[in-house]
């Protein structure tokens, strides 16, 4: 997985650089296909934003949060990353199939 962090009014220290790419590892346990990761940390007035959109094979799933804090921002993010992965992943696979194999071994 490669990731590309970016920051717009902000520094993206080390301590934050490390701590975004240790939570969006938990995105590439549920899909092993993750190719591409960009984060961008956003500082508007008390507003912190993280978004991020993860290229997949075939997909890019984008999700951001909005908090007062960053690490809590990020948090939020990789959570809802962690959901769309999900459900991606959810959609590749074809359920009907198992069905079918059912009702021709009956």
């Amino acid at each position: 997985m490669q990731l590309e962090i970016t920051g717009h009014h902000v520094d993206v220290t080390d301590p934050l650089r490390e701590y975004v790419a240790t939570r969006l590892q938990k995105t590439e346990r549920h899909f092993d296909r993750v190719t591409n990761v960009h984060c961008i940390l956003t500082v508007e007035k008390l507003r912190h934003k993280a978004e991020a959109t993860v290229n997949v094979n075939g997909a890019q799933i984008y999700a951001d949060a909005t908090e007062e804090n960053m690490y809590v921002a990020i948090d939020s993010l990789t959570d809802k990353l962690e959901r769309r992965v999900r459900k991606h992943k959810e959609k590749l696979v074809d359920h009907h199939a198992r069905e079918s194999l059912k009702r021709n071994i009956d």
